[in-house]
């Protein structure tokens, strides 16, 4: 039982105290109920005065522990603390004051306004039990609760009034001392009762205890105002019960609680109720011509309550705004999701035919990357003041996070609804042809659209599903470029499976699903290998190995080709320096995207590779397109030079298929080009290819250039090509991607001395 007992206390409670507390209190009740015959139970007796000191000065000691026990509720613990300090300073100090003739004033007024300087702790200690403060309320705010003691004091009075017996007399002194303990304590009480910490009563015991420490002081001031006893009397049965309830909450060990955010409702309903409490005893005090103190604390009653109602309507005010910036997004002052979807739903509520239009910029990420974040935001803000202009009244424009915005346009009845969602998908997408100024330069950023309808009528509508379909319908524009695509379950019902699959790429950006596979690269006149070009593959985990086709299209439309790209680099870094380690001399090709020549700090991040893996600089060749270069020409061929001042070579590949290769062939530290495939392919079948071919090859040299040609499938392909001079074959002549292991199979399986080695 004692090491039950033990289980229920806090560690390290003095069990002393409690237990004097405990047995001081079981004799007051013995003798408040007659069961201790005692000579004089009387206010000044010395069992008295012993039972006095031993409760309230164990007391004393047990809460003053208590609020230095437990850390996280100090806030709480602290107020009653003191509270209690103040009230049984009261209780101990009275008799002593009272004794003395000079003094017996200053120990009635003591009686009277120590239940009300206590109220505003205990109050505030009783109401952060469960509470804390929130941007609307703060829990240790106690003009309402003031407002409603005096409210309850006037009440009373007003009663006393009215009523025959003992509430007829007119409250003074010790009298009036008991009106503020019962006004008090019920108001306590009855901000216990409504507090949320009431559903912990069956987790946490010391909730009883301490509605049973207040209820009794309750009980006890209400005897004594209904029967016109003695107060000391009925304080031989309340106050132990008090105090020892109260002792027994402060040593037990907290129960779980959820703590709630303290808010504005409560305090304005019970300013409302003070209000006309007030107010009602205020008229029929003027009626009936009652003055004193039972005016005065109506009066005062109802201007706190007041001012609580008129500090209620600044919060919520502040109230208002909140929920308004809940709904609006910061950046550009529009609708937010949680708004557009809220509207979808009052529309559809409605049955009122709509359209929801969803628009993505393009090469948004490049914006950031080269200008900067603010740069970004402006062009936010300008692209929502643009599409503002095409809207119609009714129309809903929203920015759903990032650089998605979404139009909802309620449509007539009367009119095609696919014709007109296209309308409108066309309309936005021909707003943002214009380019925009921003810091000095003129940006292009068009869109891509995508729309869905809902007929309205008893069709049920779902906001989320229709802006999933409207997701789905712009990337299918931005995949086709058409500019707007209306969704069409018939075409793109199955499109639901590539989200699914662009949230498994993010996830796998974090893990170890993504391989490289090597391609090797030969020398056309020795044959033997002299790099390989590393090229992605995902090793799903449910639909096994993809190849680029199946996913990098999904990547760049949903801005992962930059972070898919670091990844590639830096596992391509490290195998060539695996290999340079163990002596193969082999140059690792890795394809650059947009995004990446568009990052001024990618030169750094290489130069940090490189001397992480120790891995000479000239063992990397980094692939650059010339549809890359032409996103940003200025900014992605300075990124290039410093790329190539690092040592690493830079590879136009693809080329043939751009419109400026001479231009770059002359601005460019470039050290390779790579033929298309396209011209491999043609090589021996027509006339022209070969001459392009032909003609390329000896420009390269003549810019002491080495070429590389891909998609080298045939002996008789790969035999031309020696005879015009190419440098390096690629293709599946030699070897298909390979992971690294097989490669090294398949290196070891070359004849001796075509290896190239250090």
């Amino acid at each position: 039982m004692q090491a039950a007992l033990r289980s229920r206390l806090l560690p390290g409670a003095p069990l002393l105290p409690t237990t004097l507390v405990v047995v001081a209190g079981l004799v007051g009740l013995l003798v408040g109920t007659g069961r201790l015959e005692v000579s004089s139970p009387s206010h000044t007796g010395p069992l008295r005065i012993a039972l006095t000191l031993v409760l309230h000065g164990g007391l004393l000691l047990l809460v003053v522990w208590r609020a230095r026990a437990v850390a996280h509720e100090r806030a709480v613990w602290s107020r009653i603390a003191a509270g209690t300090v103040l009230l049984a300073g009261t209780v101990l100090l009275g008799p002593v004051l009272a004794a003395v003739p000079a003094t017996q004033q200053a120990a009635g007024w003591m009686a009277l306004w120590a239940p009300v300087v206590a109220f505003p702790l205990f109050y505030g200690g009783l109401v952060r039990w469960n509470r804390f403060s929130s941007n609307l309320a703060d829990p240790n705010d106690t003009l309402n609760g003031a407002s409603a003691v005096l409210a309850v004091i006037a009440v009373v009075e007003l009663v006393s009034t009215l009523v025959d017996g003992p509430l007829t007399a007119e409250f003074t002194g010790a009298g009036l001392a008991v009106v503020t303990q019962f006004a008090v304590s019920l108001v306590i009480l009855g901000t216990v009762a409504t507090l949320p910490f009431v559903g912990a009563l069956g987790r946490d015991p010391r909730t009883w205890l301490v509605m049973a420490s207040f209820g009794a002081t309750l009980a006890g001031s209400t005897a004594v105002l209904v029967t016109g006893g003695r107060p000391d009397t009925w304080a031989w049965v309340t106050e132990p019960l008090a105090v020892i309830s109260l002792a027994l909450a402060t040593v037990l060990r907290p129960g779980r609680s959820e703590p709630q955010p303290a808010d504005p409702t409560a305090s304005t309903v019970g300013a409302f109720v003070v209000i006309v409490a007030s107010t009602g005893v205020l008229l029929y005090a003027s009626l009936a011509d009652v003055r004193g103190m039972t005016l005065w604390c109506a009066a005062l009653a109802a201007v706190g309550s007041g001012i609580r109602l008129l500090v209620n309507v600044r919060e919520l005010a502040v109230l208002a705004v909140t929920r308004r910036e809940a709904l609006t997004d910061e950046l550009t002052g529009l609708a937010n999701r949680r708004a557009m979807l809220r509207r979808v739903e009052e529309l559809g509520a409605q049955g009122v035919p709509l359209a929801l239009a969803l628009l993505d910029l393009d090469k948004f990420k490049e914006v950031n990357d080269a200008l900067g974040h603010a740069a970004g935001d402006d062009l936010l803000r300008m692209v929502a003041a643009r599409l503002e202009t095409v809207l119609r009244p009714g129309d809903v424009l929203g920015r759903l996070g990032g650089d998605e915005f979404a139009v909802l346009a309620p449509m007539d009845a009367d009119a095609p609804l696919a014709e007109s969602a296209l309308a409108l998908g066309r309309r936005l997408h021909e707003r943002l042809a214009d380019p925009f100024p921003i810091e000095g330069m003129v940006i292009h950023s068009s869109g891509s659209v995508g729309l869905t309808v809902s007929p309205g009528g008893d069709v049920a509508v779902r906001p989320t599903a229709l802006l999933r379909e409207a997701d789905v319908a712009m990337y299918d524009a931005k995949r086709s470029g058409s500019g707007a695509a209306l969704y069409d379950s018939s075409r793109h019902a199955g499109s639901s499976g590539n989200l699914a699959l662009v949230e498994d790429l993010r996830a796998a950006l974090t893990g170890d699903q993504l391989v490289l596979h090597h391609q090797p690269q030969l020398d056309v006149v020795t044959g033997r290998p002299v790099g390989v070009e590393a090229l992605l593959r995902w090793q799903h985990p449910v639909r096994g190995l993809l190849g680029p086709g199946d996913f990098l299209p999904l990547a760049e439309v949903h801005g992962l080709m930059g972070t898919l790209t670091e990844v590639v680099l830096d596992r391509a870094v490290a195998q060539a320096a695996e290999w340079y380690r163990r002596g193969l001399d082999l140059r690792m090709s890795v394809n650059l995207s947009a995004s990446n020549l568009l990052d001024v700090g990618l030169p750094g991040r290489v130069a940090t590779l490189l001397d992480r893996h120790e891995l000479p600089s000239g063992h990397l060749v980094l692939e650059v397109t010339e549809s890359v270069l032409l996103t940003d020409p200025e900014r992605s061929i300075a990124v290039v030079r410093r790329l190539a001042d690092l040592g690493a070579c830079v590879s136009i590949d693809d080329f043939g298929t751009g419109y400026s290769s001479l231009s770059y062939l002359r601005d460019l530290p470039v050290g390779e080009l790579k033929l298309d495939r396209s011209f491999t392919a043609d090589l021996l079948t027509d006339g022209r290819t070969a001459a392009i071919v032909a003609s390329t090859v000896e420009l390269a040299h003549r810019l002491g250039l080495r070429v590389v040609a891909e998609g080298v499938e045939t002996a008789e392909t790969f035999a031309h090509l020696r005879s015009l001079g190419c440098d390096l074959s690629q293709g599946y002549l030699h070897a298909r991607p390979l992971p690294a292991a097989q490669f090294e199979e398949w290196l070891a399986e070359l004849p001796t001395g075509v290896v190239q080695a250090r």
